[in-house]
């Protein structure tokens, strides 16, 4: 429950603290003086869009904070938990701040969050109902949420929604692998013909570079000769190459031991010269008598080479590895091809055993559905009867639809408001007091099936009066024995079954108009109620009236 609301700087608001109690919380006030601002104030704990129009001083920051007792509430804590927000077993706190500039924060627990993670949490403690919601009664999503949550079938839904969420990547993988098999069928003929070019030409990695390099070779033959012609001279062949002239160094130094030093092995380090220079030469003179002039070699080498050019250009490609990886790709879509039927028979099995668990589940839930739907129409008739439609019928079909994510069901509210009036969906049939007054019911209803702490109703109570009022009160004063309620209303009779009695009103002093709210004593209370009644707080039998229906109310 709201144990606490604290409002600054907010359209008439410049400060307000209001500490909510258990039970029926009433807040009453002439029109005008700002009880819906402090439910728009609230409603931007739930998500809603900041606007600096309602920002009263542009040079302060908007702050809006609610504490809320939450006790044990394990799927609160568990969301907290799993998105890193700070928890206390006892209380959660939920802040918005606008500041001057504009940008709006948002803090659960003094966590900062995202705003969607602020929505999160505000909806699983509080409810907010406004005139402007009644028309959720006529879209059957809402239909069928009302009777999912009687029929308490969140869990349920949770594992059918994995089970579809399986079918549907399943029908997917299933038409994927259509398509791609019928664009593979369709070209058949011509990715046949790339693969026979590929296979054909027989590529092997790295071939590319070696044939290059062949054909840059035998392109230069003859200044590649010419200069291994200039080499073998200058290393054996020409009249004074480098081997005789070692040679020639050998036989001298060999005639001065004398003067040679043993350890120097002048010798021996220029026979090891002379056997290096003539292996090199060898070496030279081999390359040189493999190099031919041969000029159908070179033009095969030209053709291999302009074939791998033809398919690297048609294919779009740089190099030969990329080619080979094109002809793998293409080998594996034929052969894919030709096991194509056994491929779809598999996926095919695959998701007709996804729908079959996915129906299996639904099934389950539309059961639970069907229940539930039996005895809601049966308690929102009994409950609605007493406030001033007697002849109200209600029937909710829940009738086969085609699967999606929230099942096999199509959920349909249909009424009668009269005898001698068919049942029909109540778009249309119904006025703006009948379905403010169906709505409280279903709220009232709903509300002992939800773990929702606190509902707010935004009067809802428009439209009636007398005997339907006092029942109206009764309703939210038992709903407030097992949640905590916060209803804003202009009729005594609901006022008067409040626990806690709030007034919300203007103040004005020299520079500006401010919204105040004070919470009643007894003595205000029967003053408000009075006033309420007959326009004057005074008046000895107003407030007669208003003591009658406060002892009525609360013996």
């Amino acid at each position: 429950m709201i144990e606490s609301l604290h409002i600054s700087n907010y359209a008439l608001i410049d400060n307000i603290d209001i500490a909510f109690k258990p039970g029926l919380n009433i807040i009453t006030g002439e029109t005008g003086a700002g009880k819906s601002i402090m439910l728009g104030a609230l409603s931007l704990l739930l998500g809603a869009r900041a606007d600096m129009k309602s920002v009263r001083n542009a040079d302060r920051k908007t702050v809006i904070e609610a504490v809320f007792g939450v006790g044990e509430y394990p799927a609160l804590k568990s969301f907290c938990e799993e998105n890193d927000i700070e928890w206390d077993d006892n209380r959660c706190i939920l802040r918005r701040e606008i500041a001057p500039a504009g940008r709006s924060r948002a803090f659960v627990n003094d966590s900062p969050v995202p705003l969607a993670k602020l929505e999160a949490v505000s909806m699983q403690l509080i409810d907010i109902h406004s005139q402007h919601q009644n028309q959720l009664l006529t879209r059957p999503d809402f239909q069928l949420r009302v009777i999912d949550t009687l029929a308490g079938n969140e869990a349920r839904l949770e594992t059918y929604r994995t089970l579809f969420n399986t079918f549907r990547d399943a029908l997917r993988k299933l038409k994927v692998a259509k398509a791609r098999i019928k664009r593979t069928r369709d070209d058949e003929e011509f990715t046949r013909f790339q693969l026979e070019q590929l296979d054909e030409l027989d590529l092997t990695s790295g071939e590319q570079e070696e044939l290059e390099k062949e054909r840059d070779v035998m392109a230069n033959l003859t200044d590649i000769k010419s200069t291994l012609y200039t080499a073998l001279q200058a290393l054996r062949e020409g009249r004074f190459n480098a081997i005789s002239l070692v040679d020639d160094t050998l036989a001298a130094c060999m005639s001065l031991d004398s003067v040679l030093s043993a350890d120097d092995a002048i010798t021996d380090r220029l026979e090891s010269a002379m056997a290096e220079l003539s292996d090199i030469a060898d070496t030279l003179s081999s390359i040189d008598g493999d190099l031919s002039a041969d000029p159908e070699e070179l033009e095969s080498i030209e053709s291999r080479l302009q074939a791998i050019y033809s398919l690297q250009h048609k294919h779009k490609v740089d190099t030969v590895d990329e080619l080979i990886a094109i002809r793998e790709r293409l080998r594996e879509r034929l052969d894919a091809l030709d096991s194509s039927d056994i491929t779809l028979a598999s996926l095919e099995k695959e998701a007709r055993r996804a729908l079959a668990l996915a129906k299996e589940a639904a099934a389950e839930i539309s059961a639970h559905r069907k229940d539930a739907a039996q005895k809601f129409a049966a308690q929102l008739t009994e409950l609605a009867a007493p406030l001033g439609m007697k002849n109200l019928r209600t029937q909710v079909n829940v009738s086969p639809a085609d699967i999606s994510a929230t099942g096999t069901d199509k959920v349909e509210f249909a009424f009668a408001f009269n005898k001698n009036q068919p049942l029909l969906p109540v778009a249309g049939i119904a006025s703006g007091g009948e379905i403010s007054r169906l709505m409280l019911c279903l709220k009232a209803i709903i509300a002992e099936h939800m773990s929702l702490p606190t509902i707010i109703f935004d009067e809802i109570d428009t439209g009636v009066s007398g005997d339907v009022a006092a029942r109206i009160g009764a309703m939210m004063q038992r709903m407030g024995s097992s949640i905590q309620v916060i209803t804003i209303t202009h009729l005594p009779q609901v006022a008067a079954r409040g626990s806690s009695h709030f007034k919300v009103f203007k103040q004005d002093d020299d520079s500006a108009t401010h919204t105040r709210v004070a919470e009643l004593s007894p003595d205000d209370r029967i003053a408000e109620l009075a006033l309420m009644l007959s326009g004057n707080p005074d008046d000895p039998a107003a407030r007669a009236t208003a003591q009658g229906l406060l002892n009525q109310t609360n013996p």
